[in-house]
């Protein structure tokens, strides 16, 4: 159970890692756009390849996220009756999905979609449309998305399995993160405690 852990553990760093920085993708296909409609309107030229990599950037954004996204239970769920189920049948319920649901789906998808990704890298399949980007690199989002997502569900698998014989937390409840305002106020009371912690002086 420790071994499986350990492999939880890495996991969610892994994926914690990718979500941290594919949000700058977001960025990029947002100055590419804004970049596009200023050479458009001032220059009056324009590419299909401006059009294409906002696409790119986006699916990769979404797919290489999937697996950020179940760390953080953010997938859109069904709880109207789950939510009203004992602990132990939600956690028996989530097991059941990430085995015989999430598990085979993104092996299929991995099965189907690495010999695609393979034969356009070997083919320089380039886009149809003039002045497109080459193929490749947007179909690899995809084995490389569900990848991630299927470690991650592993992992989560790995949780409950270990909540239902006591060696780790609920993996049903949602991480909340600390806003702001409340990181903000946490360090101020740490600045005061620092603060106040010095030799008083007397007169």
């Amino acid at each position: 159970m420790q071994a499986l852990l350990r492999f939880s553990r890495a996991v969610d760093w892994l994926n914690a890692q990718v979500g941290k920085y594919v949000i700058w993708l977001i960025f990029a296909a947002t100055a590419i756009s804004a970049l596009n409609a200023i050479v458009r309107k001032a220059f009056d030229v324009s590419s299909n390849a401006y059009l294409e990599a906002q696409w790119y950037l986006f699916a990769w954004s979404f797919l290489a996220a999937a697996g950020f996204t179940l760390l953080h239970r953010e997938h859109v769920r069904i709880d109207v009756v789950n939510a009203r189920l004992p602990k132990t049948v939600r956690v028996w319920i989530d097991i059941v999905g990430y085995a015989f649901f999430l598990t085979p789906m993104c092996l299929m998808v991995l099965y189907l979609t690495i010999p695609q990704v393979i034969g356009k890298y070997a083919s320089g399949e380039m886009s149809g449309n003039p002045g497109g980007l080459i193929r490749w690199p947007v179909w690899l989002a995809l084995p490389l998305g569900f990848a991630l997502l299927l470690l991650q569900g592993w992992s989560e698998l790995v949780k409950c399995i270990a909540f239902l014989r006591g060696a780790g937390p609920d993996p049903t409840e949602k991480p909340v993160a600390k806003s702001d305002e409340e990181r903000l106020i946490e360090a101020s009371g740490q600045q005061d405690t620092i603060s106040g912690s010095g030799p008083a002086t007397t007169r």
